[in-house]
């Protein structure tokens, strides 16, 4: 028996009904080791999570089924490790995070929860497993991404990823704004929006989502799946109805987060045809995270997604006045919303890789990256 074997527990973690009953002492430890981990690789506590805010985003659903396992080494939770199975129809793709604190690093963890991930796909019958991961910035060699667009360091992370036969598809850039700083840009840029977007009018709500908006909503969510750029990822079509964004909805709802969807109306035909989502937690002193944006293929050229992204920072003032920044991120390749962020004051500040391996009931496929199914 060997020192990982001997040491280490991966154990599953159910995730508890409530705060107060079974299993929330372990999603509540779970929840700090977490917010450790996030804090080592970005250097602050942007990403940090209440448990109350994380367990309503881990409740089961019939989008996917989650597994999650604590990463237990002589007896004390060191990280956790997650997979998800989409249940798209026809679906092949399951997507995996392992995070440990740094002070477990090199001891075969990772590897261990890797070859538990991928098994556990294998037995979903999923053969494209997709990881993000976030490289932070530093000194030395780099890995490009084989898009042409963007690179990130040839870090722990990335060699543990390209050792286990992963390969880098895409980049996403994370991107800061200041939000006091880049108040009177962000005036100056939504009026010129205004004026180039004449037949269209700003409509926004927060969730949940008003029934006069709950189709045009859902179909555009759905756009997201193969309207973004997604290099040679395979990517599932996602279907959204009216009971799949409650579902959604409610995780925020439930969190006492909120979520602001500001979009474009087709002044026309009534139909929604660009979006932005803002969300913050119960302390709104806190980061601002700018989530999906999109703007329709067919209403694309009249500055929608600037007008969105505008109105909605405007809007936010009035919802989180205290909180200092806004954090996005956004494909490399991606360059008419990196435009638009760059004019508004976003600030690169690093990049995660989206890395993909597609495997076999023998093992890894080695013939490289697959085709994508999606667009």
């Amino acid at each position: 028996m060997n020192d990982t074997t001997a040491q280490l527990e991966l154990r599953p973690l159910p995730v508890p009904v409530d705060l107060r009953g079974p299993g929330a002492m372990d999603f509540n430890e779970m929840t700090r080791v977490r917010n450790l981990v996030y804090r080592e690789i970005a250097g602050d506590d942007d990403d940090s999570v209440r448990p109350e805010e994380l367990l309503p985003h881990y409740r089961p659903t019939p989008d996917e089924t989650r597994y999650l396992w604590l990463a237990v080494w002589a007896g004390r939770l060191v990280g956790r490790a997650g997979l998800d199975i989409p249940h798209e129809d026809g679906s092949d793709t399951a997507f995996w995070f392992i995070e440990l604190l740094r002070e477990v690093h090199g001891r075969g963890i990772g590897a261990a929860a890797l070859q538990l991930i991928e098994q556990t796909a294998l037995a979903h019958d999923r053969h494209a497993l997709q990881s993000y991961v976030q490289h932070p910035e530093r000194t030395g060699e780099r890995l490009p991404a084989p898009t042409g667009h963007g690179e990130v360091p040839l870090d722990r992370a990335a060699r543990f990823l390209l050792g286990h036969g992963y390969r880098l598809e895409q980049i996403y850039r994370k991107s800061v704004l200041d939000l006091a700083s880049a108040a009177a840009t962000v005036d100056a840029h939504l009026l010129r929006a205004t004026e180039a977007a004449s037949g269209y009018r700003v409509v926004s709500w927060t969730a949940p989502t008003p029934t006069e908006y709950v189709d045009g909503y859902a179909w555009l969510k759905s756009r997201m799946s193969t309207d973004a750029p997604a290099a040679a990822l395979d990517v599932d079509e996602e279907i959204w109805d009216a009971a799949r964004l409650a579902r959604h909805d409610a995780r925020y709802v439930d969190a006492a987060q909120t979520l602001l969807v500001t979009a474009a109306q087709h002044i026309e035909t009534g139909r929604l045809a660009a979006f932005t989502e803002l969300m913050i937690g119960a302390d709104r002193t806190r980061a601002t995270h700018q989530h999906d944006t999109l703007v329709a293929a067919a209403h694309r050229g009249h500055r929608l997604g600037m007008l969105v992204k505008c109105a909605a920072l405007v809007a936010w003032r009035g919802i989180a006045p205290a909180s200092p920044r806004v954090i996005t991120y956004n494909a490399e390749e991606n360059r008419p919303m990196l435009d638009i962020n760059e004019a508004i004051g976003f600030a690169a500040v690093s990049y995660e890789g989206a890395w993909q391996k597609r495997v076999t009931d023998g093992g890894a496929d080695t013939s490289g990256s697959s085709a994508r199914t999606g667009s």
